[in-house]
């Protein structure tokens, strides 16, 4: 957060600097480039990672949140229309390497609102989950796991 605020101030002393008659979003802009160059060499004297890196995982975390409610949206989808007599639901179990109640809670809601899948139980001693899913064949099993796996690395990668 100390870095967006000394990148903005950068961009607004430049804007500054400029003696220009009216703000001008260009001008601002080029501010902003040089704050992010000054505080990338300074970013080491903060404590914390450069700040655009958080902003890339995060934002990599909502496209991959994006695609797997969009794919799971068609598949139930699919399945409700199409296959209502193929399902098989059932429970899936999922150990979990999250350690905080804030990363596990965060895993929970997502596992929760995508569709064709909700937590029953959470076992807190060896994190597990209990997963009821509408289809576990083989390979819808392995594709939620792979899904929830990959929650679980973005989650990892914007909590470090």
């Amino acid at each position: 957060m100390r870095q967006i605020a000394l990148n903005i101030m950068i961009a607004m002393l430049w804007v500054l600097f400029q003696d220009e008659d009216a703000f001008k979003f260009p001008t601002f802009a080029v501010g902003y480039m040089i704050g992010l160059i000054i505080i990338y060499l300074l970013h080491k004297f903060f404590d914390q990672e450069f700040y655009p890196k958080k902003i890339w995982v995060s934002f990599k975390f909502l496209m991959t949140y994006l695609y797997q409610l969009i794919t799971s949206t068609f598949s139930i989808i699919n399945y409700v229309l199409f296959k209502t007599h193929k399902m098989d639901p059932g429970l899936v179990s999922y150990e979990t390497k999250l350690d905080t109640d804030w990363e596990i809670t965060f895993l929970t809601i997502l596992i929760i609102i995508t569709p064709g899948s909700t937590i029953i139980r959470v076992n807190r001693n060896p994190n597990v989950f209990l997963i009821h899913a509408i289809d576990i064949t083989a390979k819808e099993k392995k594709q939620l796991l792979r899904s929830i796996k990959k929650y679980e690395e973005l989650i990892v990668e914007v909590t470090k």
